[in-house]
């Protein structure tokens, strides 16, 4: 037999699972083979063996990476050859369709059963697909082995061996260091075991906050079902937009169904639906809908076959090893920032080490032995990264992440939490995203006249159809037999505007319009449906073929609805108010279509023109059984139409949208409309949502005008015109709205345009784009990438979701469609435009505060650090901080402050502000680290070295010039004092220095709260800004420091020194003269924001 296999080549997909497409066509590929590979027994085997192999690897990599990748492969195999013998006993698709019911035992007439429906769950289960395996061993071993614990583990072990056997004698203080490392290495672990699991949580919270649902047939009624809870042998109702619920054999479908399979097969195009098998493959035939598909077109009836993991789709989770997650900018910042300061304390440790070995050792014997150079080299990369760093951006990002959940929304990753703050463009839908999704008929026109609906409602409302005047008859019928609405049963005893409407805006407008001119229960029983083509975006029409039940002839005909510009040159007759059908001719048509052009630009109206077209003679349409047939006839015959009449639909502005776009604009973020709408009518809602505001808006005309000129002016060609466009845009920044007007340009003008064209495109701030296909909302969201921007799409059709899938980031309105929701990055749950100000300021705000952080936590970290050793092994000096103390600072005390200083609120409006470019804008920067270590870190340094040298001097009356190129004579005898005498005073003035650099980081962390405002301005106890958990930073940082060095067990091991009293307030004085030098710096860089100061701020 000749078995169809589709091209194996994966395909990437934006938002989708590549790997998931691989795994799909390599068990396409296993199904279509007619034998097995491999045995059960060698099956069964080569399981059992891999996943011994994968334990070990995981334990002991000790094979090479082509070996172990080797044993992955014989796994994968594996596992591919058992689901494909499963999936290769499935005939759903070969069966007929009553073969298929029998089978699954379902009534089609009925469906279902509540309580055969609990039963089926309780064989099958829910119908959700288990998530990955959590790997807890592998993970477990992250936890302890990776991230700031892999410097941990090899400055343990020094330590434990600088004890013994290096160590001569052994000096207790390096075992007690290795224990303290192991039991930093213990709480570091946990805590990343912590974080991960809240972080988890959260997330599922936050994703568990969107419910899908589906339509289904039980007990004889169709019902919206959760879709977790459809069981095999459920009829379930599709239409465009809906993500296919579980795995479904079709047995019902339109004539344009088309069902999306890109999400799980990689299929670029959307594939046509059929009842019947186009191939014995099961993966491959048309007549079956798996999980994780959509409809992208048309409307289909199903019977589930199978669910959650049965699917294919969950069969594929359970093949698809875990993909790593994927690193968002900040990650990798601070990653590199690790791995900088990672690799220069690697220099320094080891540049100490040999520093010892090749000068100090012959030099200066005795000065230092060689576990204490080891400790010194080692203390170095123990100290010198800071630790808390990268759990201070989980903790961020997840705090962000619960924050916008407060406000309804729905952010799936933690990677787009940051890519909002960037974002320059947003490409917004207009109707359901700037306005209401409430569409209501205003204006009714007809070829000689035009009116209010209102007063067509008062003066012609009926009680059955046959009691319409002709005119309003012919109108109702086509807004009501031309519709792909239908009322909500449960709400029908509601008025009709309180009524739930299941549908598209357009035709829940026009379905609502019929009930009020007629109840459309009675109506609907005169008329019989026989073909329905829905409308969509490229052709912009819907048409229906039916029937009148009444006529005894039963003459079928065909009632159209669609885009005036599209359905006019088709039209050869126009009905006048009178029921009256008079030739179209040049004038009829001009008066259409100022109408339409008038409606829409006074009143913001969306024009639709209802015809129709009745044959008298012969009809093309009659005995046509086919349906396929049928549907080749009517659009061949989609001519000669009669224009019924003209209705203006009106679709009000969100409230909360003109103050939205205005904060967007204020924030230095562009909002263009994309839209399918008339160019008028697209224009006219721009300005009362704030998008367009010049009083002059240029067209293509104007663009192609601009090009000319350029060409003309440089008298050169289009490459050089290009770098002429392109360099105008890199100087974006310096244009401003009075230069430059407000731009409108339809579909059909974007054909054919250059590089050139969307280069001076680029440079618009007010932006309309109407009449636009899919297609065309792509091609604008890849130009405005290409230039460099930040895009967010929002939408909430199915149209939409190429773009979104395209943008950086996809934001899907809460009531859109499934398909919309579940390509989108965010989700607005409430619907409320102003939402996307909220996290886009969250994106923001999280990039501010991480910079917060790290101001504070380097100066401590890496220079306040690591001077002291430096000035241990060059100019001679006793240790002035220990190798115990900066381990404290670094796990300890400065671990509080950071993670608060993460939940800190702007010091400004970050709306205010333009949005920071990524790729210039980076987390750190020179002018960053001239902040940390030129001026907080080198004040932190002084302070705490003076404190040290005041100690020595005050309390064993040593004067500073003593202690300077002691070297090896800092021993017993030196300045008349014994060996344990200098000893003591080296602890005590080390634990001074300590308490010195806790004080200093109080002031630190009060100071780094604001890169600009005065700290006064930033109130932590009171006020909009406040942050009362700063406080609780203080008395950690005390308590702590009173263990470590009050205690005798310290003291004796790790040979910290009691502080005396006054030191705990000498460094205070400091403290505030850190803080005076910073408000000053604040004041002259505020007051003169283009000077050299101002310049090299952070």
């Amino acid at each position: 037999m000749d078995i169809q296999v589709a091209d194996s080549r994966p395909v990437t997909i934006p938002n989708g699972t590549p790997q998931a497409a691989v795994e799909f066509h390599a068990l396409s590929l296993q199904i279509s083979e007619s034998g097995t590979r491999l045995s059960d027994r060698r099956h069964r085997t080569q399981t059992h063996v891999s996943r011994w192999r994968a334990l070990l690897y995981t334990v002991f990599p000790l094979l090479t990476a082509h070996q172990q990748h080797e044993a992955e492969e014989h796994q994968r195999e594996a596992a591919l050859l058992q689901v494909a013998n499963e999936l290769r006993t499935h005939t759903y698709h070969l069966e007929s369709i009553p073969a298929v019911y029998e089978q699954l035992d379902v009534d089609p007439s009925c469906g279902l059963c509540t309580d055969e429906a609990v039963r089926r769950t309780e064989t099958s289960g829910c119908n959700v697909v288990s998530s990955a395996p959590r790997r807890l061993v592998v993970r477990s071993f992250g936890w302890v082995f990776g991230g700031f614990n892999r410097f941990l583990w090899p400055a343990m072990i020094v330590f434990w061996l600088c004890w013994k056997p290096i160590g001569n004698p052994p000096q207790p203080g390096n075992l007690a260091m290795a224990v303290v490392i192991i039991l930093v290495i213990c709480l570091q672990a946990l805590f990343g075991a912590g974080q991960e699991w809240t972080t988890h949580r959260t997330m599922h919270s936050i994703t568990n906050m969107v419910t899908a649902e589906t339509r289904a047939m039980r007990n004889g009624q169709q019902v919206q079902l959760a879709q977790s809870e459809l069981v095999p042998g459920d009829i379930v109702y599709l239409r465009a937009g809906d993500r296919v619920p579980a795995d479904v054999r079709l047995v019902r479908v339109s004539m344009d169904l088309r069902v999306d399979r890109s999400e799980l097969s990689g299929a670029p195009d959307p594939t046509i639906g059929t009842t019947g098998y186009t191939n014995t493959n099961y993966l491959e035939t048309r007549n079956m809908a798996m999980m994780g598909m959509h409809i992208a077109q048309g409307q289909c009836t199903g019977v589930v076959v199978a669910t959650g993991d049965r699917t294919v789709l969950g069969r594929i989770g359970q093949l698809v090893t875990g993909n790593p997650a994927d690193r968002t900018i900040l990650q990798i910042e601070v990653q590199r920032l690790v791995n900088w300061l990672t690799t220069v304390s690697l220099v320094v440790g080891t540049l100490f080490v040999v520093l010892w070995a090749v000068w100090l050792r012959p030099k200066y014997p005795g000065f230092m032995s060689v576990s204490d150079a080891l400790a010194n080299g080692v203390g170095v990369l123990v100290t010198f990264v800071p630790g808390s760093l990268p759990i201070s951006l989980i903790l961020a990002m997840t705090m962000v992440a619960k924050r916008m959940q407060r406000y309804k929304l729905l952010v799936k990753n933690l990677t787009t939490v940051e890519t909002l703050g960037t974002v320059t463009v947003i490409c917004c839908e207009k109707t359901g995203t700037v306005t209401q999704r409430r569409m209501v008929p205003t204006r009714i026109g007809f070829g000689d006249t035009e009116m209010e609906f209102d007063d067509l409602v008062s003066t012609c409302e009926a009680a059955t159809v046959d009691a319409l005047d002709v005119a309003v008859r012919r109108v109702h019928e086509t807004a009501f037999l031309c519709n792909a609405a239908r009322f909500d049963p449960t709400s029908m005893h509601l008025p009709i505007n309180g009524r739930v409407v299941l549908g598209d805006a357009t035709d829940c407008a026009l379905l609502r319009m019929a009930e009020h001119l007629c109840p459309l229960q009675p109506a609907r029983r005169q008329y019989n449906t026989l073909l329905t083509v829905p409308f969509n975006l490229r052709r912009r029409w819907m048409l229906t073929v039916c029937t009148d039940r009444t006529q005894s002839a039963q003459s079928p005909f065909m009632v159209v609805k669609g885009a005036p510009e599209t359905l006019l040159p088709k039209c050869t007759q126009v009905q006048m108010q009178n029921g009256e059908i008079v030739p179209m001719d040049h004038t009829r048509r001009s008066r259409i279509e100022e109408m339409q052009h008038r409606w829409a630009a006074q009143y913001g109206c969306r024009v639709l023109l209802l015809c129709r077209r009745e044959y008298t003679e012969s009809n093309p349409l009659s005995g046509i059984a086919d349906s396929a047939e049928l549907y080749a006839v009517a659009c061949q015959n989609m001519c000669e139409l009669c224009v019924v009449g003209l209705v203006g639909l009106v679709d009000p502005p969100r409230d909360e949208i003109l103050d939205s776009v205005g904060k967007f604009r204020g924030a230095g973020i562009r909002v263009f409309m994309v839209t399918g709408d008339y160019a008028p009518t697209a224009a006219f809602v721009a300005r009362q949502c704030g998008i367009i505001t010049s009083t002059t808006v240029d067209g293509i005309d104007e663009i192609n005008a601009r090009v000319m000129v350029n060409k003309t002016e440089k008298r050169t060609d289009d490459i050089a015109c290009r770098s002429t466009a392109r360099s105008l845009l890199v100087s974006d920044s310096e244009h401003t709205l009075a230069n430059r007007s407000s731009l409108v340009v339809s579909g059909p003008d974007l054909h054919g345009l250059g590089a050139v064209h969307w280069d001076i495109i680029a440079l618009y701030d007010e932006c309309v784009f109407a009449r636009i296909t899919p297609e065309q909302k792509l091609q604008v969201v890849e130009e405005m990438r290409g230039r460099k921007h930040i895009v967010a799409v929002t939408g909430d059709e199915v149209n939409d979701v190429p773009a979104m899938r395209a943008a950086h980031v996809g934001v899907a309105m809460g009531n859109g469609t499934q398909v919309a929701k579940a390509a989108s990055n965010v989700v607005l749950l409430d619907n409320n435009f102003s939402s996307l100000v909220v996290a886009i300021e969250c994106g923001r705000l999280l990039f501010i505060n991480l910079k917060k952080v790290i101001v504070y936590l380097l100066p401590m970290t890496n220079l306040s650090e690591i001077m002291p050793s430096l000035f241990n092994v060059v100019l001679g000096l006793p240790i002035p901080l220990s190798t115990f103390l900066m381990l404290v600072i670094n796990t300890i005390t400065d671990v509080w402050a950071s993670v608060v200083l993460i939940h800190e609120e702007p010091e400004t409006d970050l709306m205010l502000h333009p949005p920071r470019n990524p790729s210039k804008d980076g987390l750190v920067d020179v002018r960053f680290f001239i902040q940390a270590y030129g001026f907080v870190g080198l004040v932190q340094t002084i302070t705490g070295h003076t404190m040290f040298f005041l100690c020595l001097y005050l309390r064993g009356g040593i004067h500073p010039r003593d202690v300077f190129l002691a070297f090896n004579k800092w021993t017993d005898g030196y300045l008349g004092k014994s060996k344990a005498e200098l000893t003591e005073l080296v602890s005590v003035s080390g634990s001074v220095h300590f308490m010195a650099l806790v004080v200093m980081q109080w002031a630190n962390m009060f100071v780094a709260r604001t890169r600009v405002q005065s700290v006064f301005r930033q109130n932590p106890f009171w006020g909009p800004r406040r942050n009362p958990l700063l406080l609780v930073a203080i008395p950690i940082a005390v308590a702590v420091s009173l263990i470590v060095n009050e205690f005798q067990w310290f003291n004796s091991v790790f040979l910290t020194g009691k502080i005396p009293v006054e030191f705990f307030f000498l460094s205070i004085p400091f403290a505030f003269l850190l803080v005076g030098l910073e408000e000053l710096r604040k004041l002259v860089v505020r007051r003169y924001p283009n000077a050299g100061l101002a310049r090299i701020a952070w």
